[in-house]
């Protein structure tokens, strides 16, 4: 627990308290009634009740419309497979902002759905949750997908020999065993969608608004850094809650599980009911591919026609004076080094602190599960702020070093990392790790041959979404990324808030690239974990 409690000291909490100490303490005293006065307001009431209520609806949607995806991908062996979980996955890693431009292009005024049947869905709740599903929906086929797929099947398949229905024997056997994975993907859902910022603030026009919208809103708009240190605070105590409420109860329901080869449990589709699923599952993808389509229509279409002309405008400088020091195609290797890095403190951080969790523990060790999801759930348009207030003076004066890009970066990353591992640690029965250290094994060696073998699996499938994560995190970069070298997802917002028909075709290029970069990267984990797998099926 060690480095990753220090991790969490000096690079989340620290920036976090020094912003709320500058809110609410004036002229060296506490201004506490300040959180009176704010809360009592109506207004902010609003937002509070709406920010809590359209995240509950939208992870309730997203479970619904995913776990049948996270069965398809887990149990079926189809061609094409791993090209399919990789294009899942790209929407979760694009900007919120590019997310929320894609899906007002399509549902939005002028929009696909205006022009063939005049439906616009902008400015409702509709818009909003449609795209969080959209943005949520590889969390949930990834998290969940991947302890199922080592789920043993023939246990399920003992209850329907003694008379169980297929859904009876799903419910009452497969379901119970999948509940730590489908809470933690809930979990991570939740807190996504309850600091939404970009979509919101499209979507949601100036009916709607997210406690993180508002943040946003009193610092940058308002400059009342009081009432957004205290909606920081709010924000901070409802995550709290929830992850302590998901540390009580999930942990009671957790238990060994027999885990096997997931090569050994994927079949082909047979039968009309298996078929018709799979074929849902690859209609809903379709659908979930027509924002990204719009993007790549977007970044092809100039005024002389279709073309490659605001690709080959990446490649230079506006001389005129623009938002960039250097062509904005830079930007790409850029990300991809930050995101690489990010990803390897992401795994050691997270790695080590599943490892610490897995054991047995009290209410420390619970405290210290909910911790490392706090990330998520705090504004990161706080922990950016942070980051240039507090790491600025010896021995921590990072601002001017390239490391707090991934810093930042791998702090989202990190609970990813935690929240896949630690459902297969924990499933990994105990007797196992007592007999090879009977037998006169170190501890090292127990880990390298009874847990690694089981856990290299959700590893790779962490660092996938590490990375992903990295590329796509933007309230936070923003802040401290050097002008001279910017992230992907901080370009294409410099792009979009520069008027001109160019800046935005410029900024719809760069989006296509980056859904390019991401599937290219997923699809080489894709192959490197099947090669794993079946190397180490063995070993299971």
């Amino acid at each position: 627990m060690a480095v990753p409690a220090a991790f969490f000291a000096v690079f989340f909490a620290y920036p976090v308290a020094a912003i709320a100490g500058r809110g609410l303490r004036i002229g060296g005293a506490w201004q506490f009634d300040r959180i009176g006065e704010v809360l009592g307001r109506a207004d902010l009431q609003r937002v509070l009740w709406f920010t809590t209520w359209q995240a509950l609806a939208s992870t309730a949607l997203t479970l619904l419309i995913a776990l049948p995806g996270a069965y398809v991908l887990a149990r079926f062996d189809f061609r094409g497979k791993g090209l399919l979980r990789a294009v899942v996955t790209v929407p979760f890693i694009l900007p919120t902002v590019i997310v929320g431009t894609a899906f007002l292009a399509l549902l939005g005024r002028g929009g696909l759905l205006d022009e063939l049947w005049g439906i616009r869905l902008d400015t409702t709740v509709w818009a909003i949750l449609l795209a969080h599903v959209f943005l949520n929906y590889a969390v949930v086929v990834r998290t969940v997908g991947g302890l199922w797929s080592q789920l043993d099947p023939r246990q399920e398949e003992a209850a329907r020999v003694l008379g169980a229905g297929r859904f009876t024997a799903w419910r009452r056997v497969t379901l119970p065993a999948l509940a730590p994975a489908v809470a933690a993907a809930a979990l991570m859902v939740f807190l996504f969608t309850f600091t939404s910022f970009g979509v919101v603030q499209i979507l949601g026009g100036p009916t709607y608004a997210t406690l993180e919208v508002e943040v946003y809103r009193q610092t940058a708009q308002l400059l009342d850094l009081r009432t957004a240190a205290v909606l920081t605070l709010v924000q901070f105590a409802a995550v709290g809650t929830v992850l302590a409420l998901h540390a009580r109860t999930v942990r009671k329901r957790e238990s060994a599980l027999r885990l096997v080869d997931p090569a050994s449990t994927a079949r082909r589709p047979r039968g009309f009911g298996q078929k018709a699923l799979l074929g849902g599952v690859l209609v809903t993808v379709a659908l979930m591919l027509a924002p990204l389509l719009v993007l790549v229509e977007r970044s092809l279409s100039t005024s002389e026609g279709y073309g490659f002309g605001y690709y080959r405008a990446l490649t230079t400088v506006d001389e005129r004076g623009g938002a960039f020091l250097v062509p904005p195609i830079d930007a790409i290797g850029n990300s991809l080094q930050y995101a690489v890095a990010a990803t390897v403190i992401a795994l050691v951080v997270g790695g080590l602190a599943a490892a610490a969790l897995a054991r047995p523990g009290g209410r420390l060790l619970r405290g210290f599960d909910g911790l490392l999801m706090l990330p998520l759930g705090v504004s990161a348009v706080t922990v950016g702020f942070g980051f240039l207030i507090t790491l600025d003076e010896p021995p921590l004066d990072l601002r001017t070093s390239w490391i707090l890009v991934p810093l930042a970066q791998a702090l989202v990353g990190v609970p990813f990392v935690v929240r896949i591992m630690l459902p297969v640690l924990r499933a990994v029965d105990g007797r196992l790790r007592e007999a090879a250290a009977v037998l006169g094994a170190s501890p090292l060696r127990v880990w390298r041959e009874v847990d690694f073998p089981m856990v290299r699996r959700a590893a790779l499938i962490a660092a996938g979404f590490a990375f992903a994560v990295s590329l796509g995190e933007f309230g936070a970069t923003v802040f401290i990324a050097r002008p001279d070298n910017p992230t992907l997802p901080v370009a294409v917002a410099r792009l979009i808030g520069m008027p001109g028909e160019l800046n935005y075709g410029q900024a719809m290029a760069l989006s296509t690239i980056l859904m390019v970069v991401c599937a290219a990267a997923l699809l080489l984990l894709e192959r490197s974990r099947g090669r794993g797998t079946s190397s180490g099926s063995g070993e299971f």
